[in-house]
């Protein structure tokens, strides 16, 4: 489905949503066809009594969402999908959501939640941790967020890509635009691929390697595409790419299930572990006071040696377990200069 990224938004249209959409605190804006519930930065989700929400006012705004995507939406076109720079905003038609015309807002904004502080005081990832994975980006390793949808994969990225130089040429492949990586770092050079009927993530990769990458950045990983990222990275380029899937050690079979034939799969394995680098699982749980922990789960190594595929975890239960890396990572960390768990040796802070 192709999308329109650069309308206006208008506040007017957007009504009693409006004062949540200017407040930059509030991430997700739900209406189920009778309530409507906010969650904010600090992944508290709340019911807002009195919000002022009508069924007239829904239809108008539905209407309004599909006059500027130039879409139907109505029975049998029953899902109405837009997206802005800053908002990914699904309608489902009353027709299949019987409870009532459902409507979901997403906020992407082009800044970074989280700071190096913010992620061991809450809880995200201890200070080991943090200085580890830094460092694999310094060392040039690739990595795959997973975890369910709504968990803070994207994010993670926004924070972990942080660390590529600004001299090394990072092409962004969205079908949504929620990297934001030209406007986070605005002293680097980026190219943003925004894929659409016309132009598929396999077109968009295949001509990223015209464009002289260092780095790309995968917004999802869903399907055959994967052949021709594997493929980039076989040729040195850098990435960063995100899977759902509900534990690291499940990467490879993830990936190997979105081939399109058994063939290619069989034939890529063994590029799964030489060109996949750092595995990281993000998840979530509600705590006792009502508010939302994103942390990081766990964290694997994946590598090959001596003919055979590894996968070495880190990190289990949101907990370091591995002090002694593997030979063939450590490999990766020296070529730089790199210790590890140091935040001295190949720091750029």
């Amino acid at each position: 489905m192709e999308r329109s990224t650069k309308w206006e938004l208008v506040p007017a249209h957007f009504g009693p949503l409006w004062s949540y959409i200017e407040d930059d605190e509030i991430t997700d804006i739900d209406f189920n066809g009778t309530d409507l519930w906010i969650t904010n930065t600090a992944n508290e989700r709340k019911k807002v009594e009195e919000h002022g929400v009508t069924k007239e006012f829904i239809e108008k705004f539905s209407h309004y969402i599909a006059n500027n995507v130039s879409k139907p939406f109505n029975k049998v076109e029953n899902l109405l999908e837009a997206d802005t720079d800053t908002l990914r905003i699904s309608i489902v038609h009353e027709s299949s959501a019987i409870s009532g015309r459902s409507v979901c807002i997403r906020k992407t904004l082009p800044t970074v939640r989280m700071t190096r502080e913010s992620m061991i005081t809450d809880g995200y990832c201890t200070k080991e941790i943090l200085e580890l994975l830094t460092n694999c980006v310094k060392a040039r390793m690739n990595f795959v967020f997973c975890g369910e949808p709504g968990v803070g994969k994207t994010e993670g990225i926004k924070f972990f890509s942080q660390y590529i130089p600004a001299n090394e040429r990072v092409i962004t492949i969205e079908d949504t635009p929620e990297l934001h990586y030209r406007e986070i770092n605005t002293e680097k050079d980026c190219v943003e691929l925004m894929v659409s009927e016309g132009f598929s993530y396999t077109k968009a990769i295949k001509t990223s390697l015209r464009q002289n990458p260092k780095w790309l950045m995968l917004s999802e990983a869903r399907s055959v595409e994967v052949k021709y990222l594997l493929e980039s990275l076989s040729t040195g380029i850098r990435g960063f790419t995100t899977i759902h899937t509900d534990d690291v050690r499940k990467i490879p079979d993830r990936i190997l299930n979105m081939l399109a034939s058994r063939t290619d799969a069989d034939r890529m394995e063994n590029d799964i572990f030489m060109f996949i680098d750092v595995g990281i699982l993000i998840r979530k749980k509600q705590m006792e006071d009502g508010k939302i922990r994103r942390y990081i789960d766990q964290v694997c190594f994946f590598y090959r040696k001596d003919g055979c595929n590894i996968t070495f975890p880190v990190v289990l239960n949101g907990e370091l377990i591995e002090w002694c890396l593997p030979e063939p990572v450590l490999e990766k960390f020296e070529r730089m200069g790199i210790t590890p768990f140091s935040r001295e040796g190949g720091s750029e802070d």
